[in-house]
């Protein structure tokens, strides 16, 4: 379900108003409980909230996706070139976090250390891609 159509169907719900009929609800109708409306009106805004932050069309074509094999060796030949991490999202249509991780998993990232809540921290340069001459702050 779209989150435009649960928008919709929570409204009426608040509004007292059976969604598939349009029939108003009886008096004695747990959606015409105050503590019930309330939730759902509480339920509507975090919707319309949550689509208001990522509006459609601002994740990267490519997010998500299988890594193809020659997806993963564009990435490491650029990457080892000298392409920031931002640049290697923009030209693989990768969120910036999937292209960490492809680094990391290719060994040329290393995982971020964690604090002791375990949030993780930076990402550090492997040492042998230290060696190879690669920009550390890249």
């Amino acid at each position: 379900m779209d989150n435009a159509k649960a928008q919709a169907l929570i409204a009426a719900l608040a509004n007292g108003i059976n969604p598939l009929t349009g029939e108003v609800f009886p008096v004695d109708s747990p959606y015409q409980s105050p503590d019930v409306v309330r939730a759902l009106f509480a339920a509507g805004r975090a919707l319309e909230s949550k689509a208001r932050a990522r509006p459609r069309g601002s994740q990267a074509a490519n997010a998500g996706k299988i890594w193809s094999d020659d997806d993963e060796r564009q990435l490491l030949s650029e990457f080892d070139a000298g392409r920031t991490l931002p640049e290697l999202a923009q030209s693989l249509g990768r969120s910036l976090a999937g292209i960490q991780a492809r680094l990391e998993k290719n060994g040329r990232l290393q995982p971020p250390a964690t604090d002791g809540a375990g949030t993780r921290q930076s990402f550090r340069f492997s040492d042998a891609n230290r060696a190879s001459g690669s920009r550390p702050g890249a």
